[in-house]
């Protein structure tokens, strides 16, 4: 028998690991539009009735910064029972104080749907009326010197009476991700002024400059669970828009050195994660962080959804983890896990792990699952953990 020489025995088996995947790939399908269409044209229909959103015109009591700075509260401290005033706040770890300011958080999070629903409209239909009024939208909130919002957040998840603002509050600009891909839909829209996609990359640019040179921000883009990988995934999406590589290359440097070395197990869970007090939540939201990580910076010559480290961790193995968890949650009761302190009733919800990584592995039993779970959570609480809500957005179909 003729023997092949390493080198080509080598090239073989990756010839034959490409056609078989592509087979795979070809075994599985969804068309996203069709399943999503009569949701995508219904938020649509609300974006275009929108006012347009600033944060100007609110006021939070207990910020140092000035109107055009976003402000929030830490999501889980609450005002101090022992003391008059309140201060200094004292934390409730999983609890969500309710009547924290939130208001800057809630145009923020509007404004990025709004976005995105325009976007995707505009993606199946080709309607220029998207395209005008989410620049419209872009350029109140973004753009304009008497409504805009500073490029920072310098201000968000403050504790009263302990920090004016902390790194940990970058996690809250998770919820504009889909702005990029919105605008990436529309650009080409006549209706689309070319000035403000030109201020808006501008402002992302400044804003990721400011993730990456400012305290809070090296505090954040360290930290040794779910807040550096949203803020590395935010990294991604800005610079990917703005046309930045070198941060995109620090980014997949992240993946690969540091986040499925140091944060995942060998058996795809995330062990900072199921720590917490809202183990299934936090598990459910890193993995889904992580997965659209590795979405947004898969190339063909740098395929991740193919890395694995040395010892096989690898990005599937985070969502086999979860997979049934998501497919049957009593299932995580049963396997001795806690449950969540808040919200275990509102989810799973639609994952966007089982979408993207569906379609990379060719693995329909993902995607099956994504198509029954819940598109739009109604549990507020759930909802603050999605931060994609227009998968059309981020995929070819």
């Amino acid at each position: 028998m003729k023997r092949f020489p390493a080198i080509k025995l080598c090239l073989l088996a990756s010839a034959l690991f490409v056609i078989s995947l592509s087979a795979a790939m070809a075994a599985s399908s969804i068309d996203i539009a069709a399943i999503d269409r009569d949701r995508i044209l219904a938020a649509a229909a609300r974006a275009m009735t929108n006012e347009p959103l600033t944060i100007a015109k609110f006021h939070a009591a207990l910020s140092t910064g000035g109107p055009h700075d976003y402000y929030s509260n830490g999501d889980y401290w609450w005002p101090n029972p022992k003391t008059t005033n309140g201060l200094p706040y004292i934390q409730r770890d999983g609890q969500t104080d309710t009547n924290n300011f939130n208001n800057d958080r809630e145009a923020l999070r509007q404004l990025d749907h709004c976005i995105a629903a325009l976007g995707a409209a505009y993606k199946i239909t080709g309607d220029d009326r998207y395209a005008a009024k989410a620049a419209q939208l872009i350029r109140v909130f973004f753009l304009d010197p008497d409504t805009m919002m500073n490029p920072n957040l310098q201000y968000s998840q403050a504790v009263p009476g302990v920090s004016t603002g902390r790194g940990t509050g970058i996690i809250d600009t998770l919820h504009l991700i889909e702005v990029p891909k919105g605008v990436e839909a529309m650009e080409k829209s006549p209706a689309f002024p070319p000035d403000v996609l030109a201020g808006l990359k501008k402002w992302f640019s400044d804003y990721v400059t400011w993730m990456l040179t400012s305290t809070n921000g090296n505090t954040e883009a360290h930290a040794a669970n779910n807040h550096s990988v949203a803020f590395w995934l935010q990294v991604a999406v800005f610079a990917q828009f703005t046309g930045n590589e070198k941060d995109l290359a620090d980014c997949r440097d992240h993946f690969t050195n540091v986040f499925l070395p140091k944060q995942m197990d060998p058996d795809g869970s995330f062990p900072r994660e199921l720590a917490r007090t809202k183990p299934y939540g936090y598990s459910s939201f890193q993995t889904d962080n992580m997965v659209t990580l590795c979405q947004v910076l898969s190339t063909p010559q740098d395929n991740l959804w193919q890395f694995s480290l040395s010892d096989g961790r690898n990005i599937r193995k985070a969502v086999d983890f979860m997979y049934p968890y998501w497919a049957d949650k009593n299932k995580w009761l049963a396997d001795g896990r806690r449950k969540d302190i808040q919200a275990w009733d509102g989810w799973p919800a639609r994952q966007t792990s089982l979408l993207f990584a569906g379609l990379a592995y060719g693995d329909q039993k993902y995607l099956d699952l994504w198509s029954k779970l819940p598109a739009d959570p109604t549990n507020e609480e759930v909802r603050r953990n999605v931060a994609i809500t227009q998968p059309i957005l981020w995929v070819g179909n």
